[in-house]
């Protein structure tokens, strides 16, 4: 069991090189997640692989699983313009964030 402080869970919006289709998805390890999102399998037909979703614009840092996960359901739940402009107060050039990922 991890000591209180210690837990790192991450609610993250990814884009395509358009930025025309966004991902809402929740990881312990954000970095390796990203990897596994630009890296995956051949035979891979998720919605990341599919879309070409590769792109980091987004992510909040949570200590509380259940309080990420609660997170990520609200986001999922937002219509598109609310979502761009959460993005647009956290990213406002919608840069690709991938390499600021340590």
């Amino acid at each position: 069991m991890k000591t209180l402080g210690t837990h790192n869970y991450y609610v993250y919006i990814l884009t395509n090189l358009n930025k025309t289709v966004l991902y809402i998805g929740f990881t312990n390890d954000l970095k390796a997640r990203l990897y596994w999102h630009q890296n995956p399998d051949v035979m891979n037909k998720h919605f990341t692989s599919k879309y070409k979703c590769f792109f980091l614009v987004y992510y909040e840092h949570f200590q509380d699983v259940e309080i990420a996960i609660a997170r990520e359901k609200q986001l999922k739940g937002w219509t598109r313009l609310k979502k761009e402009n959460l993005i647009k107060d956290f990213n406002p050039d919608w840069k690709f964030l991938n390499k600021e990922i340590e």
